[in-house]
């Protein structure tokens, strides 16, 4: 029993040390290029931002960067088993380029990206190889006895100095079954620390990656602030659900039983009198109906549980007194509270558009891509919306933070305005 695991725990190393130097040599091969041209490209491009044209290529640059270092962050976790978190601060996709370029540029993560690369492209590139360079130099030292040292020697007396493999001067047969036995011991070497070092190379690329305690703090600050909003807005919105129900739909309620208990007295003794209350008793019951539907509706409402984002948000483009024109590009539905943030989030930002920009035409664009929720809503107003001026943008940005969202606005004088606003998900 106790050879069979043994023999078993040998086998699995021995099909570990294989499986390390195989994809340690790929990533060796593969990580030296993509990582020397990452940093070229970036260094190029933040160098011709001062004369504009470093606008247009940064994003693009920092973007795929990042698309490679969270490549390596997926690699560390399936082959080295060492999860790397990411902390990247989502930028908006369609702001203008001076704010779409330093937003990456301000972000802690886009410099550890770029201090990472240099590492990965010296040190990195010799951990990833090292596995397979204990595995296949013995394999050089094992042919050396068998005729392969003539060749190294330069001929078939060494008259061209001994081929040194290691520390063992080859030069003659003897000294080639010496190579042989210092490649027996760097297989022993391999079999037992091959795995580990390729390991090491995953440990490297966390210890560049991961963000700092500072950077976590932070993220967790954000997180808490966003949490404590999220409460407020919906302790906020239990209060307004119980002033509508208390001054609309119960007050109804309230006045139609009155009535129904002064027709009960009436029925017998003056039956027009009656009569007119019962009608009057059934438009408050009509009302009372009429604002329970909007109460439900502004909760949540029935067309989005039922048919999803994009026919809610055609429905919420019916009521508007500005034509709108929706475009929808989903392949599925979010998550119900993703959805639900999405459709509020239109709504506020129609409602903005209608109160505030005299537009006569609105946009909206829905559609998902890169794991990303992405809506636009376009007026052709006479734009100087800004976040925090009192339009209602703050609040939508802080419901949006809640879902790792982001929003951007551009509203120039005169116009147009475009919101734009990004919920990280995925469609089912």
């Amino acid at each position: 029993m106790n050879t069979h695991t043994k023999s078993g725990d040998v086998g699995s190393r021995a099909r570990g040390m294989a499986l390390a130097a195989v994809r340690g040599l790929a990533l060796a091969v593969v990580s030296l290029p993509l990582s020397i041209l990452g940093l070229c490209l970036s260094l190029v491009s933040m160098a011709l931002i001062p004369i504009g044209v470093g606008l247009v290529t940064t994003p693009y640059v920092v973007t795929g960067v990042r698309a490679y270092a969270d490549r390596r962050r997926a690699l560390s976790a399936r082959w080295g088993g060492v999860s790397i978190p990411s902390a990247y601060r989502p930028a908006p996709e369609t702001a203008n380029p001076w704010t779409r370029a330093f937003a990456l540029l301000r972000d802690p993560a886009t410099w550890r990206d770029l201090r990472w690369l240099p590492v990965d492209m010296t040190a990195g590139f010799v951990t990833a190889l090292l596995p397979a360079v204990l595995v296949l130099y013995p394999l050089e030292g094992f042919a050396l006895p068998l005729g392969l040292w003539r060749t190294m020697t330069g001929g078939p007396y060494g008259e061209y100095g001994p081929y040194w493999y290691g520390f063992v001067p080859v030069s003659d047969l003897p000294t080639a079954f010496g190579a042989a036995a210092l490649a027996a011991v760097v297989l022993v070497v391999a079999h037992r620390y091959a795995v580990s070092a390729f390991q090491t190379h995953f440990r490297l690329t966390k210890a560049m990656l991961s963000p700092s305690q500072a950077e976590l703090a932070e993220r967790v600050r954000v997180l808490t602030e966003t949490r404590r909003d999220a409460v407020d807005t919906s302790a906020a919105e239990l209060r307004r659900i119980e002033r509508d129900l208390h001054d609309g739909a119960q007050a109804r309620l309230v006045a139609m039983g009155m009535d129904l208990g002064t027709v009960e007295m009436l029925v017998d003794k003056n039956p027009e009198k009656a009569k007119e209350l019962l009608a009057q008793a059934r438009r408050s019951s009509a009302e009372a109906l009429c604002e329970l539907r909007d109460l439900v509706r502004g909760i949540h409402p029935p067309v989005l549980a039922e048919r999803g984002l994009g026919d809610a948000v055609r429905a919420l483009a019916l009521r508007l007194p500005v034509t709108t024109e929706v475009d929808v590009e989903l392949a599925g539905r979010a998550e119900a509270p993703v959805e639900s943030a999405a459709y509020f989030a239109v709504s506020e930002a129609l409602t903005n558009a209608v109160k505030h920009s005299g537009a006569d035409r609105i946009w909206v664009d829905l559609r998902h891509s890169d794991g990303s929720l992405r809506i636009s809503v376009t007026d052709n107003g006479k734009g100087g919306a800004a976040i925090g001026a009192g339009t209602g943008l703050a609040g939508l940005e802080r419901r949006l933070g809640t879902f790792d969202g982001v929003l951007a606005v551009s509203s120039p004088a005169g116009g147009p305005t475009m919101v734009t606003m990004e919920i990280p998900c995925v469609l089912s």
